[in-house]
């Protein structure tokens, strides 16, 4: 049995394959995860993974993600985010020529895929305005669901602010200004578009492999389609895009990536 663990900032996900072949996957809250699995072992916060309920996959694990500086994962590989999502993407999508887009909780990251290889990747992770984070602050602020938001792309208002916590003082003032939720719920899906429009710009593909948490924000999937263009490809579970990677590396599939 091989296992991916994509240690990211929200959540954690494991992905595991069985000798038939079968993926199985899963979700954990990270802090959770890291209260229940967690402790330190020789001056380093570790994960006992077998305390998971995970111990067949113990002997071959590769792990990724946020927390991967971090936190030890015993008896794991650690591979870059990067490498983790691109592997992640071509075996949902068996795609070989593509732009990887993957917006996850903390950052934003684009590679550009050709052959099966990167060739190139850009990254931000300074700042949390074309995150998850960012959109689930502007949501609360908004008193809204994170699917409400994700269903406005039309009219939107022009936010000027990109900061995620500035954002927020932004989106109050436009509330007081007579604006509607759906125009605001809009414009800050558009202010996504704005902060990662430049990495696809000089990245770019045909087809746009959208993967993250964030990639289920369908307004955000269809802001991208009109204002580039590329085909944007949504896989199956984009948010274990990582996990599915890190699998993958551990079973030695993609190693050219």
């Amino acid at each position: 049995m091989f296992a991916g663990i994509d240690l990211g900032s929200r959540s954690v996900k494991v992905a595991l394959r069985d000798e038939h072949n079968t993926l199985k996957l899963d979700k954990f809250d990270t802090m959770e995860f890291y209260r229940k699995y967690g402790g330190t072992s020789g001056g380093e916060f570790a994960l006992d993974i077998e305390a998971t309920g995970l111990p067949a996959a113990g002997q071959t694990i590769t792990a990724t993600g946020y927390g991967r500086h971090t936190v030890k994962v015993k008896g794991a590989r650690v591979i870059p985010e990067i490498k983790a999502h691109v592997l992640g993407a071509i075996c949902l999508t068996g795609l070989a020529d593509f732009t990887l887009l993957d917006l996850g909780g903390q950052d934003s990251k684009v590679a550009l895929v050709r052959g099966n290889r990167m060739v190139d990747f850009m990254t931000n992770d300074k700042c949390a305005a074309s995150t998850g984070r960012y959109l689930e602050n502007m949501a609360a602020a908004l008193n809204i669901s994170l699917e409400e938001l994700s269903r406005h792309h039309q009219s939107p208002a022009e936010l000027v602010s990109t900061c995620a916590i500035f954002g927020e003082s932004e989106l109050i003032g436009k509330v007081v200004e007579g604006y509607s939720v759906a125009s605001l719920a809009a414009g800050v899906n558009h202010s996504i578009f704005k902060r990662i429009l430049p990495m696809l710009v000089k990245l770019p593909s045909e087809k746009i492999v959208f993967t993250g948490g964030v990639a289920y924000n369908q307004a955000l999937v269809q802001i991208i389609k009109d204002n580039t263009a590329a085909s944007v490809v949504v896989p199956e579970n984009p948010e274990f895009a990582g996990a599915i990677g890190c699998c993958a590396d551990a079973g030695g599939i993609w190693q050219a990536v």
